[in-house]
C-alpha cells in the first residue's frame, strides 16, 4: 500500500517576489522570462534595485510548489530537499509541515550556511523573471533521499532544475533507480529554457530511455517544448514529445494544454482569466494533474483540474493558492468529474 501519492526531490527556495516595471527589469539587467542562477554578490546587487518595494515572501522551489499543491488538494506528498540552519531554513521547513508535506528536513540537522532564495520580478504583462541564489540547495545530494518512502509512493517526481547541480542530479537519478525497481511511476518537468540550453544532458538523464526506464509523465510549456525539439511546428513537437514519455502535458497558456498519449492528442481548454502573475503556474499544474491521476481520474480530467488551478495562480500575485481557494476548485471539479471528457 502506498504511503505517498507523490514523492518529489527538488530545490528548497524561499521566494521573494516584487512587482517591477519593464524599465526597472532592464536597469537591473535581468533576462525576462528566464531563470538565471546568481551568486551572493549578484543577489546583493539585485536587492539594491528593489529596495523599498513591497515584497511577498513564500515557500518556493518548483517541486516544492508542486507537492504543496498535491497536499492542498488532499493528496499525500513527501519532499526531499536541503536548507541551511538559518531563519529562512526554519521558515521553509515549517511551511512544508504546515501544508501537511512530509520531508527529510525533519530527520536531519541542517548545515550552516544560507538557505536558497529566488528573487522573482513580475512585470505588468504578468511575466516572471527569476534570479536564483541556490545557497544550501546547491549541495543537495543522495543523503536527502528516503528510498523506503520512494518505493512506497505512486509517483516519483524529479525537478528539472536539479540538472544544474551535479550532486542534485546524481541524487535525482539514484532516486529514479529506486523508483524503477519498485515499479513507481516516473515524472519530471523541463523546468525552463535555460535548463534545456545549458543542462540538457542532465534533463535527458531524468527523462531516461528504454534501458533506464521510460518516463511516465512529462510536463513542459510550449516555449520549452520548442527549444527541446528545436522546432516551432506543433505537429512535429507533439510527435517528438510523445516518444519521451507515456503521457506528456504540453501547456499553452491561454490556449489550454495538450495531453499527448501515444498517437492520441487531447486538447483541454484553459479557463479565461486576467493574467497578473505567472509565477508558480506550471508547478501548480503539475501538482493538480498528479493529484488527480493518483486519485482515479482520467488524464483529460486531470488536465482540466490542472488548468483550473493554474488559471487561479495566474490571476493572483504569488506562487501558491490559499486553502479556501483550493477547496472551492476541488469541490467544483468533483461535481464535474462524473462527466466523461
Amino acid at each position: 500500500m502506498s504511503h505517498h501519492d507523490v514523492y518529489a526531490i527538488g530545490n528548497a527556495l524561499v521566494d521573494s517576489q516584487y512587482e517591477v516595471s519593464e524599465a526597472q527589469l532592464q536597469t537591473a539587467g535581468v533576462e525576462k522570462r528566464h531563470m538565471t542562477l546568481i551568486d551572493s554578490a549578484r543577489r546583493a546587487e539585485l536587492l539594491s534595485h528593489v529596495y523599498g518595494l513591497p515584497v511577498h515572501r513564500t515557500g518556493g522551489g518548483s517541486a516544492g510548489n508542486t507537492v504543496v499543491a498535491v497536499a492542498q488538494l488532499g493528496g499525500k506528498a513527501f519532499y526531499s530537499c536541503r536548507v541551511a540552519d538559518d531563519e529562512l531554513g526554519d521558515f521553509y521547513t515549517q511551511d512544508l509541515l504546515s501544508h501537511g508535506v512530509a520531508t527529510n528536513l525533519t530527520h536531519t540537522r541542517a548545515p550552516e550556511g544560507q538557505t536558497g532564495v529566488c528573487l522573482v520580478m513580475v512585470t505588468p504583462d504578468a511575466e516572471r523573471s527569476m534570479s536564483t541564489f541556490l545557497g544550501a540547495t546547491a549541495d543537495i545530494d543522495a543523503t536527502a533521499l528516503h528510498p523506503h518512502d520512494i518505493a512506497k509512493s505512486k509517483v516519483y517526481y524529479m525537478e528539472g532544475y536539479l540538472a544544474a547541480s551535479p550532486t542534485g542530479l546524481d541524487a535525482a537519478i539514484k532516486g529514479r533507480k529506486v523508483a524503477v525497481e519498485a515499479g513507481v511511476a516516473l515524472a519530471t518537468t523541463l523546468s525552463d529554457m535555460t535548463m534545456i540550453n545549458f543542462c540538457r544532458a542532465g534533463l535527458e538523464a531524468m527523462v531516461g530511455n528504454a534501458e533506464t526506464g521510460k518516463l511516465d509523465y512529462l510536463f513542459c510549456n510550449e516555449e520549452e517544448a520548442q527549444v527541446w525539439c528545436a522546432s516551432t511546428d506543433l505537429a512535429q513537437i507533439c510527435r517528438q514529445l510523445s516518444q519521451q514519455a507515456r503521457v506528456v502535458c504540453l501547456t499553452r497558456s491561454a490556449k489550454g494544454c495538450l495531453v499527448l498519449e501515444g498517437e492520441e492528442v487531447i486538447e483541454v481548454p484553459a479557463v479565461k482569466v486576467k493574467a497578473v502573475d505567472t509565477n508558480g503556474a506550471g508547478d501548480m499544474f503539475a501538482g493538480a494533474f498528479l493529484y488527480a491521476v493518483t486519485h482515479g481520474h482520467s488524464h483529460a480530467q486531470a488536465a482540466l483540474l490542472a488548468n483550473q488551478c493554474a488559471g487561479k495562480v495566474v490571476s493572483q500575485v504569488g506562487n501558491r493558492l490559499s486553502q479556501p481557494v483550493v477547496n472551492a476548485l476541488k469541490a467544483e471539479f468533483e461535481k464535474c468529474a462524473l462527466i466523461h471528457i
